[in-house]
């Protein structure tokens, strides 16, 4: 690998972090990518790419049968990379200036029906601390919609039962208040005033939802904690956090919600992002009416 690969790499997710203020997990992305095409050049410069090795670059990925949505993805990481250091004078032409990403079927996000939702909800029924903790995660995350980033990611400052919201720090920084309902902060209160002490066992920690070791829970440890609860319920499709938050926003929309609102709860910047879970919702209408409806 040419020597000032690295330096170069770090330099650009130093930029956009500070311009962007991306996530660690996002910026990890944006290291892959570039370390990917850095070492199919084998020593040549990221510098002295020209549009030709872009080109010959794209018909390796395709030889290699890498998925259009994620040779999509990096050809948008290569293009900010390149137009940057455009800006910045490190190089007089953009390469991929002339490149298209690979058209991408308008795929529809997985989603739980209703029943699904309410049987996963209904999985940790028991006295014990690890449902009572499990239970109150299930339902702020059913209720929130937050990404499971967001969500082992709460303080305890975080959540205010009074008012029945919680404050959120999502993408780019940008903070949030999502209001949770009454089985949320009842399964939440129950947590925190049953479970939540005896988990710590005297230890002092911030995160509102912790392991079993006293410790903050992670992504990994919730993505574990929903399959098994889903296994329990007897889930033929085994669910992950992020169908979830699927769910939330197809059966608010379902339910006549506002697409801005649904838009304003899921913490995303753009409403074209939201706009996908109306043909969620349109698809459920079709099939309701088509099983419902006499001439269906």
């Amino acid at each position: 690998m040419n020597p000032e690969t690295l330096p170069l790499i770090d330099g650009f997710c130093d930029l956009l972090w500070l311009e962007d203020g991306l996530a660690a997990n996002t910026l990890q992305s944006y290291r892959r990518d570039m370390m990917q095409f850095a070492r199919w050049l084998e020593g040549k410069s990221l510098l002295a790419v020209v549009q030709g090795d872009m080109e010959t670059y794209l018909q390796y990925r395709y030889r290699r049968r890498g998925s259009p949505r994620s040779t999509a993805r990096q050809l948008s990481t290569l293009k900010r990379f390149y137009r940057l250091a455009l800006r910045d004078g490190r190089v007089t032409h953009d390469p991929t200036v002339r490149l298209d990403a690979p058209k991408l079927p308008r795929g529809l996000p997985k989603s739980m029906s209703e029943a699904e939702v309410e049987a996963l909800l209904a999985a940790p029924l028991g006295d014990d601390v690890l449902s009572v903790r499990d239970r109150a995660m299930l339902e702020v995350l059913y209720a929130s919609g937050l990404r499971v980033s967001e969500l082992v990611g709460l303080r305890l400052q975080s959540v205010n039962v009074d008012m029945g919201v919680v404050q959120v720090m999502g993408k780019g920084n940008k903070e949030r208040i999502v209001p949770l309902g009454e089985m949320a902060v009842e399964a939440l209160l129950r947590y925190l005033h049953h479970a939540r002490d005896s988990l710590l066992r005297g230890r002092v920690s911030e995160a509102l939802f912790v392991t079993q070791r006293g410790e903050a829970m992670t992504r990994q440890a919730f993505w574990y904690l929903i399959k098994r609860r889903a296994r329990q319920a007897g889930l033929f499709k085994l669910p992950s956090p992020h169908v979830m938050r699927h769910a939330f926003a197809t059966h608010l929309l379902n339910h006549g919600a506002d697409l801005r609102v649904v838009q304003l709860l899921l913490g995303h910047a753009d409403v074209a992002t939201t706009q996908i879970y109306t043909h969620v919702a349109r698809e459920r209408l079709k099939q309701l009416h088509a099983r419902h409806h006499p001439r269906g």
